[in-house]
Order: C-alpha cells, then sequence, then structure tokens
C-alpha cells in the first residue's frame, strides 16, 4: 500500500514528535507515587537537615511525599549503595555530600562507582568548616596558632569525626600546606569529639559550623578561621585560612542525586524545582545557619564540584597516608 507524499510527511513527522511527547508525559505524571531521600547519616545532623528541607519543598511542590529515610554506616557508603542498586526511575534520590567524594579513595572494596552509577541534580549548598581551638590555647589568629604549632611539633591534638571525615581531611591538608605536626585523635562522630574540645581535651577541631556555632557564640571556643575562601556571614569577622595560607580552601557540599539512567526529563524537573527551592528565603536562611552558601546551578556542574572535589581529596588521602577504620 503506497501513502501519498503529504499523508507520508505527516506520519513521519508525527513519529518523531513520539519521543519528546512520551518524555513529556512521562514528566507531567511524575510522581505518581512517594518517593524516597536516602540519607547515608543518621537522623538529626545537618546533612538530615538538608535532606528534610529540600524533601518538604519537593512534597509541597509536586503533590507527593518525598520521606527521607535513613541508612547510615560506613560513611555514607551503605545508603549509596542502596541508591545505585535502585530502579532508574526518579522514585529513590540520594542526599550527596562531601564524604561520597571522599569515599572513592578511602575504601577499596566498594559495590558501586559513586561517579558511574550516581548521576548528580543538583548541588545545594557549599558548606564550610571552622577552626576552633579551646580558650586555653594561646592563639587567637591563624598566623599564631602556626606559630605556636611549630614551636610545640608533635604536642598539639585535633579531634575529628573519624579517619577519613571531611575535618580529618581538612586539617590534613592544612598541616601539608601550613608545615605543621599535629597528632589526630579520631572519635565516632564529630559531636562527641566538639565535647572533648570545650572540656579541653583536645587543642582543635576543624568542625562543621552547625556542631560550633553555639559554643563560639557562647564564648566556650575559639573560632580562628573558615576553611572556604571566603567569610561566612554567620562569623563575618573570622578571616580565612587561605588568608595566611594562600591557595588552601577545605569546602565541603550538599545535594541530590539519582541513580544513573534516570530519565533526563525526571532529573531536569528535580533540578527545576529545586533552584526554585534555594531562591525561598526562608529555606536559603536556614542553609546559612548550618554554616552553607547557596549553590544550585545545572547537574552538570554539580557533576564538575563531584569529580574535582574527588580528584582533590584523593591526593590528600594518599600523601596523608589515610586509612578507613
Amino acid at each position: 500500500m503506497k501513502f501519498p507524499r503529504r499523508t507520508f510527511l505527516y506520519l513521519a513527522v508525527g513519529a518523531a514528535a513520539l519521543p519528546a511527547v512520551s518524555r513529556i508525559a512521562r514528566a507531567q505524571a511524575y510522581p505518581s507515587r512517594p518517593v524516597r531521600i536516602i540519607v547515608g547519616f543518621p537522623a538529626g545532623g545537618a546533612t538530615d537537615i538538608q535532606a528534610r528541607l529540600m524533601g518538604q519543598w519537593l512534597s509541597d511542590r509536586l503533590g507527593q511525599q518525598f520521606i527521607i529515610e535513613n541508612r547510615a554506616g560506613a560513611s555514607g557508603n551503605i545508603g549509596t549503595e542502596a541508591v545505585a542498586k535502585a530502579p532508574a526511575d526518579g522514585y529513590t534520590l540520594l542526599q550527596i555530600v562531601t564524604p561520597h567524594a571522599i569515599n572513592a579513595a578511602l575504601y577499596t572494596n566498594l559495590n558501586f562507582d559513586f561517579i558511574r552509577d550516581i548521576a548528580p541534580v543538583i548541588c545545594a549548598a557549599r558548606l564550610a568548616y571552622v577552626v576552633v581551638v579551646h580558650p586555653a590555647v594561646p592563639a587567637k589568629t591563624s598566623p599564631e596558632f602556626i606559630a605556636y604549632a611549630k614551636a610545640n611539633p608533635g604536642k598539639i591534638n585535633y579531634g575529628s569525626a573519624g579517619p577519613g571525615t571531611p575535618q580529618n581531611i581538612a586539617c590534613e591538608l592544612f598541616k601539608m600546606m601550613a608545615g605543621v605536626n599535629l597528632v589526630h585523635v579520631p572519635y565516632r562522630g564529630g559531636a562527641p569529639a566538639t565535647t572533648d574540645l570545650v572540656g579541653g581535651h583536645l587543642h582543635v577541631i576543624f568542625a562543621p559550623v552547625s556542631e560550633s556555632i553555639e559554643h563560639i557564640k557562647a564564648g566556650k571556643l575559639r573560632a580562628l578561621a573558615v576553611t572556604t575562601t571566603t567569610r561566612l556571614d554567620v562569623l563575618p569577622d573570622v578571616s580565612t585560612v587561605a588568608d595566611f595560607v594562600p591557595g588552601y580552601e577545605a569546602s565541603g557540599f550538599a545535594g541530590i542525586g539519582v541513580p544513573k539512567g534516570t530519565p533526563a526529563d525526571i532529573i531536569d524537573m528535580l533540578n527545576k524545582e529545586l533552584n526554585a527551592a534555594l531562591a525561598d528565603s526562608k529555606i536559603k536562611a536556614r542553609i546559612v545557619e548550618l554554616g552553607g552558601t547557596v549553590a544550585g546551578g545545572t547537574p552538570a556542574e554539580f557533576g564538575t564540584i563531584i569529580s574535582e572535589a574527588t580528584e582533590k581529596w584523593a591526593k590528600v588521602i594518599k600523601v596523608a597516608g589515610i586509612k578507613a577504620e
């Protein structure tokens, strides 16, 4: 059977449009049931709070529940593996944070490859750490602390949430670049390390702002510097490490990812909605309170952030000889 030329052209154009129509239809139908956001860390921490901010926004905007599911353990690897093996249909999301860029170099037996198996959606925030000391430490600035550490090699101890955590590698990078010898005292979490610093059992911590800001305000800890290249709105009078150690930078990040292979239209929808969230004044204020700077942008931009951090921290881990517990 032969079709008239005009009929054939109509059919050809219609067939070519089908993929675009199906993508639009799928995006309009999504989500049709509750969506999980996997958080690889315990409830109540900054990572969990940030995920809940994004989840509540998406629930309100898209008409389905975005449920936070905490799967803590192995520095986020348990939750990441669950997402990497989940169907790539947009119904399982991952709260991505700095340890995801660290773990590739820290763990040698992972059942997934983070960059290969997880697709970035958006970087919601860039995160700073603050160099805090016990008030008994005779240093009120970074140069004074560096001089104090050089005068007491191997006698100054620093705490962290454990080997390979952001606090650990941020301080190890500082040691390399400032030429100081500090002794690492690992803890099982940042909170007990901060408690011991307040109690005078440690000298210094490169602490998340969310874990140290109230102690700083109360005068129980002294802030020497922040690890980002610019000062923080919540600590406007505190200088950056880079002011005195040129080139130093140790910022973290928080964002959302999905299993690789998730349809691009779903990723684009989530990215659009979350960029809208980051423009909301209440969400922006909460991120700042947690020691972050609002980010946003495209999935590709977040992918670049992750890949650059993965490469950077792998070098620090190798030089410092950091091993996972």
